[in-house]
């Protein structure tokens, strides 16, 4: 899944998207580089960030979906957004797949619309909200609250009359609400905790925690977001995702990371015949 941010304010690529022909020439880029979903998002939620209006968000990404579809692409399409009026309309203009942070309860339309639209989704989750997530974040179990926390929404989904067999995913949230701890422990037990009853999604690219790993060995220093020490320490959790179990991966830098899943399913395949 590659992460395409029609954002002014995204922590590592806010802005460079933001016009539509910007959006459709990246979307190209990623599908000659072996991207199998574009995931596209018009409010950034990194730690701190606030909420934009829907009408914002639409204004955002519309006309990047609409330019993309238009443009020949026929990728799946995911519509990152917590709003269920972004997302139908998102629905209506070509994606495929709801992406929603908040594990679809910031907006109480978003079950309606997902049982309604039958579109496939994924549930992540978050402790609290963008703006104060990373303010003192605490489990007694990661591994076991989060599975938990997939659990109640499966079943409240379900009574909403989504259906959550066919069509749910779930993502751990790496870095919302999360210590460095937390999120390693979620990309060490992810695939065998969650994947035996729902497809699993890994978004750890260019997360802190790998740059304060980094910064570890590195006298202190934090490398930037999109520096190539960080891209090194992502396509480590891309290997560990791939190898372990994790269905999808989403990430920033495609190509490199197509790169890295494809050796790891080689690697994995008895016949050394290439992975699905």
């Amino acid at each position: 899944m590659g992460i395409l941010n029609v954002t002014p304010d995204s922590f590592s690529d806010g802005g460079r998207y933001l016009d539509p022909a910007a959006a459709l020439d990246r979307a190209g880029q990623m599908v000659r580089e072996g991207v199998d979903v574009i995931d596209i998002g018009g409010e950034s939620t990194r730690p701190g960030s606030r909420g934009v209006s829907d009408a914002e968000q639409m204004a955002r990404v519309l006309p990047a979906i609409e330019a993309i579809r238009r443009g020949g692409i026929a990728v799946p399409i995911s519509i990152d957004t917590q709003s269920a009026q972004v997302a139908a309309a998102a629905l209506d203009a070509g994606t495929d797949i709801v992406n929603d942070v908040s594990g679809a309860r910031h907006d109480a339309g978003m079950p309606a619309l997902l049982a309604r639209s039958a579109a496939p989704f994924i549930i992540m989750h978050m402790l609290g909200t963008p703006e104060a997530m990373q303010a003192e974040p605490r489990y007694a179990d990661v591994v076991a609250e989060v599975g938990e926390f997939f659990l109640q929404r499966d079943a409240c989904l379900a009574a909403a009359g989504v259906d959550v067999e066919r069509n749910m995913m779930v993502d751990p949230g790496i870095g919302f609400g999360k210590t460095l701890e937390h999120n390693l422990s979620l990309i060490r037990a992810s695939a065998a905790a969650y994947g035996e009853r729902w497809p699993v999604v890994i978004g750890a690219s260019r997360k802190g925690f790998i740059g304060r790993i980094l910064s570890e060995s590195a006298d202190g220093v934090t490398p930037a977001p999109a520096s190539m020490e960080v891209q090194f320490g992502t396509a480590a959790t891309v290997a560990h995702a791939a190898l372990s179990g994790i269905d999808m991966v989403r990430i920033h830098d495609v190509a490199q990371m197509r790169s890295v899943v494809d050796i790891c399913q080689r690697i994995c395949s008895e016949d050394g015949a290439a992975g699905a």
